[in-house]
């Protein structure tokens, strides 16, 4: 399937939100800004409108009547890897962690500012665009851990793990880096891209969710360690 490119002045967003003072809000305020909106009001509605028409984008509710968000995430990702903000009064770390585990590429809490939300908008979509994309044909070893590049597949002693996409770009440029200590500010540009605005905590998710699969003890970690204050470091161990 040919990758459609996106223009600013006609991105097609989906609204999926219940609550009419948002809607409202939602709809004059994207239009403006030169969004083409169309809304669902429930989770069903929402995977109705999916599938009968094309989107750039999807502005995601959790709280949704007849379908919850959680669900619509869940269904849209099966199919598709269309661009997917959660905009929802909940702002614990437990929901950003869910969220991003079942595919959502940002998290955006309620109350929120127009400006901030189309910057989440545009940032997301031009990182889909390609500015995180991983471009090679290599292979990095390192101790028990072994990355194919090319094949965007990797193996903990010989055993392959299943890495989400800035999962596999994350890990990469730590291999790449053994005992280099790279700040929070470097792999947040490098990976999310320099024109990402979200929460920071979105790292320490994926750094959580990498020791997970990677250390034989993840909440005391020999492999991924954090330097406090700083960012992350991959220690190289001694055989």
């Amino acid at each position: 399937m040919k990758k459609k490119q996106v223009s600013e002045e006609r991105v097609r967003v989906l609204v999926v939100e219940d609550e009419e003072s948002f809607i409202d809000a939602l709809s004059i305020g994207l239009a403006r800004e030169g969004f083409d909106v169309a809304i669902a009001r429930d989770g069903l509605q929402a995977m109705d409108l999916f599938s009968k028409s094309q989107f750039d984008i999807v502005l995601l509710d959790l709280m949704l009547p007849k379908m919850s968000g959680l669900d619509v995430c869940r269904s849209i990702r099966a199919t598709s890897d269309l661009p997917i903000i959660i905009v929802s009064a909940k702002g614990e770390e437990v929901d950003m962690v869910l969220m991003l585990e079942i595919g959502a590429d940002d998290y955006v809490t309620k109350p929120y500012r127009l400006r901030e939300l189309v910057a989440r908008i545009r940032a997301v979509l031009r990182r889909r665009q390609g500015h995180d994309q991983i471009e090679a044909d290599e292979e990095i070893t390192l101790g028990n851990i072994r990355m194919d590049i090319d094949a965007r597949r990797c193996f903990v002693n010989d055993d392959e793990i299943k890495l989400r996409k800035k999962e596999f770009a994350l890990l990469r440029l730590l291999l790449e880096n053994p005992g280099r200590v790279l700040t929070r500010e470097v792999l947040i540009d490098r990976v999310w891209g320099s024109d990402y605005v979200g929460d920071t905590k979105t790292l320490d998710v994926h750094i959580k969710r990498l020791r997970t699969l990677i250390e034989d003890d993840p909440k005391n970690p020999t492999h991924i360690t954090t330097v406090r204050g700083v960012g992350y470091r991959y220690e190289v161990t001694k055989p």
